[in-house]
């Protein structure tokens, strides 16, 4: 048994923990997958990486509708997988190098394991560690549905579509979330022909109605959308190829594809570390329960010293909040008499998809839940880029920001944009939300660079019927 005064498991924003203000304690670190976390490796940051130059296999098209021929002569798959990996390959072997061997306070294990207690757990080769204060960073991972064949080469998840020696000719998504909406745009931009198969009746379930609504429909025309089709079974045939077996609206059909991609969601692997197993409280999704101090829940009650963050334990399942998370519990760690809360009042998204789609705050439907139980009026204003200056520049007739207030107060409880560069464009409303600025004032108590895009936010703040 080794005694450490902090354990992290997991080496994504855990790894952000190990600060110089640990420098003369013991520290023990647990990675069993590849060091760096979900986001470095198999999340944002590749896939980003492969967006921006999806975006611009995407620019004739766009560009043959303001009069300027441009011509696509070919995509190098291959290169533009090695110039990411490269790049992603490096930095995690340099974070887990510094952490293995240069920093002698630090103890990295490359396994798996299984919690023993509230402050302990076990190595598959036997080892027991133990800890003045742990913290569980240990993620999520993507979800494989029982289905026949899932086991096929061709079946991939998003941690290893990216890797593809080829690209392919014929690709089936399953799921309309917002990683289906983004490799639907990558691999369709490059060429590849896509089909998307969607249990519900619409892509983006989980933004507000009307984002959801207008996205689904521009799927439609960019790809072979499959609305209320289940995925029955993939057969693989002789020449490398697999059938997909749909059941929809028209009954039972057959699509033959090079390559699955399941894209239905993610786990948290509170399974894999046995919390439930240690006697810890878990969210009906499997998520560890924590307080507002990141603490870990036992019976309803904070364990002392034991610490979660990030996809273990919330429910954003977003890079940015677990390193906002991590930012409060670097700090509760070391001061235990002072603890700082997680802020999770307005916490943004954005799908980077084609057109990008951006959240914050309250949907339509989440207002008029609020509205109702809190006896207030909530107004709402959607305002189209095309009836923006730059807008009308780029002759964009699907693109719109909406924002929804509280009447009486102006107070911005919600924004939700769809279009060009939607994640940029949604800032100011997060800095006004955050900081607690009006939708009046922050319409009229600044200037708005004309003729900017984001005059789109402007006037739909002005629209809103507030006061």
């Amino acid at each position: 048994m080794t005694h450490y005064d902090l354990a992290i498991i997991g080496s994504g924003s855990g790894n952000t923990l190990i600060s110089p203000a640990w420098d003369d304690r013991k520290v023990v670190l647990v990675e069993g997958g590849t060091f760096g976390g979900t986001c470095l490796n198999v999340g944002c940051i590749p896939t980003k990486m492969y967006v921006y130059p999806a975006q611009q296999a995407s620019a004739p098209a766009e560009a043959f509708r303001l009069g300027v021929d441009l011509t696509l002569d070919g995509v190098r798959w291959r290169d533009i997988r090695d110039r990411i990996f490269t790049r992603i390959d490096a930095i995690s072997s340099g974070g887990r190098d510094y952490r293995a061997d240069e920093l002698e306070n630090v103890t990295l294990i490359e396994e798996y394991v299984r919690l023993t207690g509230e402050k302990s757990f076990e190595t598959p080769s036997g080892d027991v560690i133990t800890a003045d204060q742990l913290v569980i960073a240990a993620g999520s991972r993507a979800v494989l549905p029982e289905i026949p064949g899932i086991a096929l080469p061709q079946v991939h998840t998003s941690d290893t579509v990216m890797r593809l020696d080829e690209l392919p000719r014929r690709l089936l998504i399953v799921g309309g979330g917002y990683v289906s909406a983004e490799f639907a745009h990558v691999f369709g931009a490059f060429g590849t022909d896509v089909t998307i198969a969607v249990r519900s009746g619409g892509m983006l379930r989980h933004l507000d109605g009307t984002v959801s609504e207008a996205f689904t429909r521009q799927a439609a025309h960019q790809w072979d959308l499959r609305l209320d089709t289940d995925v029955t079974q993939i057969v693989a045939n002789d020449d490398g190829s697999v059938t997909a077996r749909l059941n929809g609206p028209a009954g039972p059909t057959e699509i033959e594809v090079d390559v699955v991609l399941m894209a239905v969601g993610r786990t948290p692997n509170t399974d894999r570390i046995g919390a439930a197993d240690a006697g810890l409280d878990l969210h009906d999704d499997g998520r560890l329960a924590v307080d507002e101090y990141q603490r870990v829940l036992r019976h309803g009650e904070p364990v002392e010293g034991l610490w979660a963050l990030g996809d273990v334990s919330s429910a954003h399942q977003l890079k940015h909040v677990a390193n906002h998370e991590a930012n409060v519990v670097a700090h509760n760690l070391l001061h235990p008499d002072a603890l700082r809360a997680s802020d999770h009042r307005f916490v943004p998204a954005a799908v980077f998809s084609h057109p990008q789609a951006a959240s914050v705050g309250m949907t339509e439907e989440e207002a008029l839940a609020h509205a109702e139980a809190s006896g207030t009026l909530i107004v709402t204003a959607v305002q189209h880029y095309g009836s923006t200056a730059y807008g009308w520049a780029m002759e964009d007739t699907q693109g719109f920001a909406k924002l929804i207030a509280e009447q009486s107060t102006g107070r911005i409880l919600g924004a939700h944009i769809l279009g060009h560069e939607a994640s940029m464009i949604i800032q100011p409303v997060i800095q006004a939300m955050s900081f607690g600025l009006d939708a009046h004032t922050m319409a009229r108590g600044q200037y708005w660079i004309h003729p900017a895009l984001t005059e789109v936010v402007e006037n739909a703040l002005l629209s809103l019927r507030t006061g």
